[in-house]
């Protein structure tokens, strides 16, 4: 930054739509519906609207885990929510999340239908509702807690902080990237400092901690988020990366990374799920039936 491109705030902050980045054309200062649109229904419990982005594929990777425990009440109709098409902003979107951010869920199964919006949130209530991935003893499942907490607010400086100005922003500044990669590597250590002593992120247990952090700090671990494995020299933290090698090879883990997934071979990508088959579908190269 040069000292001609230094900014000086105005008294007061008035919204520039023109101002550039990956999300220019769909961010703003204001909630609420831009247009008017119900949201799709399918015949499973649950009602999933989502992205393969990680706040999305932590949802989808807790479902698939569910589903291969048994719970057959967990099956879901995942469907594609476009963020860079403003389909968040969708009067149907909004009712389930005020927020308009991906995901959300409608659970069918009780009455009225419960909405559940925060992915933390929607973590916490499928674990609840199927007694699975969250400890009952005391000190375990207030670990379990902790942790799932730290990640819902450490995580808003790894993808709107360093994220966002590593790989989005309209032009390389390195004060916020300095910024947000030693803060980013900072979560990282207090995560390796974690793992030495575990297997999993609370404990002996895999559990809801490591399902909600897997497809943030495990996807940079293994290199996979912002193209930033090597600019953050990921594998120094071997406790990590051991952790998200383990949690990558689960079987419900690979299918719940597909789903909702725009990015990537096209055999990892399955853009709406409405059953079991359809994985099998993609995997045959082939598209799941609309």
């Amino acid at each position: 930054m040069t000292e001609n491109d230094r900014y000086t705030p105005p008294k007061i902050w008035t919204w520039d739509t023109e101002n550039g980045g990956h999300f220019a054309r769909i961010n703003r200062p204001v909630a609420g519906a831009t247009h008017d649109k119900t949201l799709p229904l399918g015949k499973h419990p649950l009602q999933l609207y989502s992205l393969g982005t990680p706040n999305g594929v932590k949802i989808t990777i807790m479902l698939e885990e569910l589903l291969a425990l048994g719970h057959s009440g967990a099956e879901y109709d995942a469907w594609l929510i476009d963020i860079l098409q403003g389909e968040q902003f969708s009067s149907g979107f909004v009712e389930i999340n005020p927020n308009s951010k991906i995901p959300a869920l409608l659970d069918c199964s009780t009455e009225p239908p419960t909405r559940v919006f925060e992915s933390g949130s929607i973590l916490l209530y499928l674990a609840e509702k199927f007694d699975a991935f969250l400890p009952t003893a005391h000190h375990s499942r207030t670990e379990t807690l902790n942790w799932l907490f730290w990640h819902m607010g450490a995580t808003a400086d790894l993808g709107g902080g360093f994220g966002h100005f590593y790989a989005y922003a309209p032009e390389k500044w390195r004060y916020p990237i300095d910024r947000y990669a030693m803060e980013v590597k900072r979560q990282l250590d207090v995560l390796d400092r974690n793992l030495a002593g575990r297997e999993f992120i609370a404990g002996d247990t895999y559990t809801i901690a490591d399902i909600g952090i897997y497809p943030w700090y495990g996807e940079l671990a293994l290199g996979r988020l912002y193209d930033a494995g090597e600019f953050l020299s990921v594998h120094e933290y071997r406790n990590v990366v051991r952790w998200a090698e383990a949690i990558d090879a689960r079987a419900p883990v690979r299918r719940g990374r597909m789903v909702n997934r725009l990015r990537g071979e096209p055999s990892e990508q399955l853009r709406e799920r409405h059953d079991a088959s359809d994985f099998e579908l993609r995997t045959q190269d082939k598209q799941p039936p609309e």
